[in-house]
């Protein structure tokens, strides 16, 4: 089936405009002919799908990401990019496969794909992407979607820098598309339980919040430093992107015959920084919902840690590690790997822990084994906090269903997402600065609106990188 939606793209295109406005689309909606058929414009009519291109099909793309967007039946993904023709080739057949098994239908939809995700882009007829990329890769294509006007949904961490993150949040609060951060303990489903910690702590049923702890697990070394041949299949210096030309090896990159182990980029700063935003940015997320400092970070960190030594592998990221951070509302926070995996929140009459319980990580992930033995996902100085009733008058949080759920709705709708740009380049950014203390093994301080180090030369030349021309956030143009 060749391209079924272009004859109706201009009223699907139109569609998706005024509903981004808000009531707009209803009273546009009003002014079609009333011989149209009901079909055109009922609730599942293809001028109400919305047209969506998936920009990487790794582990995360193909486990999670996908399997949610296509749930939900407004969405309509047509394409996929990958710069490994290997997972290209397995993302076309993953995604018709889907709707074939959706729909009942063997050729419902012919998936188009593409090598370099700007081609995807430049398709008028699609309307958001999701964008399931290694962490260096999230910046820059979030932001050239946005100058390309379409809708965002990005796996976290937000960015690789502060500066970079920065950038991206400005750029798309500027182009006013509506953007989703994978950040999905805050959605009702799965996990409940952090939504009902937050409202609970926020309300006051602990007291007045003194103490947070924040549990996250380190990442071993190891890793081949055996330069090998780039395989045929994979655009290696794209990969790179911005980040330095350096020789290929498999376990800098990704697994070349599993989509679902852990790729070895995540255990190198010159992609990333560890467990601190990999699985930061999901539990100090939650601590500043629970905290009410979404929309800042905090004034003062200090941090410890160890990082692997000369000779004992390629993998460079943080092992175990200390870091402790005050807000200007005086509350502490305190990030490490002795605290049980998860966020506790502690006040002046009790304390609440929440977790994933034994989901706390994937097979593959660090810290697998412990979490695997934990059961208790949310529990209490005394239980009676847990079953108490927010009443009418009182804070009720944003309450999404589905993280991926709640980002279509809110383009159908124009209504601002539950982990917008802003908020997910808070909880990122709150995640490097601990990481810079961590790097800098000392006391910094932080000014949260200006976003610098106070003092600090050394330190605020850690808020960026050198970029790579011609990729990177500097060589975005609108």
């Amino acid at each position: 089936m060749k391209d079924n939606h272009k004859e109706i793209d201009q009223n699907r295109r139109s569609f998706l405009k005024t509903t981004a406005k808000g009531t707009a689309g209803i009273i546009a909606a009003s002014m079609f002919p009333t011989i149209v058929p009901s079909s055109v414009f009922g609730k599942n009519a293809p001028s109400n799908k919305i047209n969506i291109g998936q920009i990487g099909f790794g582990r995360i793309g193909s486990s999670h990401d996908l399997p949610e967007v296509i749930k939900n039946e407004a969405a309509h993904v047509i394409a996929v990019a990958d710069l490994d023709k290997n997972r290209l080739a397995k993302g076309k057949v993953w995604i018709e496969k889907k709707y074939a098994e959706r729909t009942g239908k063997e050729n419902y939809l012919e998936v188009k794909t593409y090598d370099d995700y700007h081609e995807l882009l430049a398709r008028k007829d699609i309307d958001a992407v999701i964008i399931s990329t290694p962490d260096h890769w999230h910046a820059q294509p979030a932001m050239e979607a946005a100058v390309a006007g379409k809708h965002i949904y990005m796996q976290k961490p937000t960015s690789l820098t502060i500066k970079e993150g920065r950038m991206m949040a400005d750029m798309i609060k500027k182009k006013g598309v509506i953007f989703q951060l994978g950040s999905q303990q805050r959605s009702i489903s799965p996990w409940p339980q952090f939504k009902r910690t937050c409202e609970l702590v926020r309300n006051g049923r602990i007291g007045k919040l003194k103490k947070v702890y924040v549990g996250l697990p380190g990442d071993p070394p190891g890793g081949s430093t055996a330069e090998m041949p780039v395989p045929a299949n994979l655009n290696y210096n794209m990969w790179l992107g911005s980040t330095p030309e350096v020789f290929y090896t498999l376990d800098r990159v990704h697994s070349q015959t599993d989509i679902n182990d852990r790729p070895g980029w995540l255990r190198l700063e010159q992609f990333g920084a560890g467990m601190i935003t990999g699985w930061g940015s999901h539990h100090i997320d939650i601590a500043h919902w629970g905290m009410d400092t979404e929309l800042t970070g905090p004034i003062e960190v200090d941090g410890k840690a160890t990082f692997p030594a000369k000779g004992s592998g390629l993998w460079d990221v943080h092992g175990d590690f200390l870091v402790n951070a005050k807000y200007a509302n005086g509350v502490e926070m305190e990030i490490g790997g002795t605290n049980p995996n998860g966020v506790k929140f502690e006040g002046t009459e009790g304390w609440i822990f929440v977790s994933r319980g034994n989901v706390g990580v994937t097979a593959s992930d660090p810290g697998a084994a412990a979490a695997a033995k934990e059961n208790k996902a949310f529990y209490a100085s005394d239980p009676k906090i847990l079953g108490s009733v927010i009443q009418a008058n009182e804070i009720h949080l944003y309450e999404s269903p589905e993280q991926h759920q709640n980002w279509i709705e809110s383009i159908q709708s124009g209504k601002q997402t539950i982990s917008h740009a802003e908020i997910a380049h808070r909880s990122c950014s709150a995640c490097l600065i601990a990481h810079t203390a961590m790097k800098l093994q000392r006391k910094l301080k932080w000014d949260p609106k200006k976003e610098q180090f106070i003092g600090d030369k050394e330190a605020n030349s850690m808020l960026s990188r050198p970029q790579r021309a011609p990729y990177g956030t500097n060589y975005v143009k609108e």
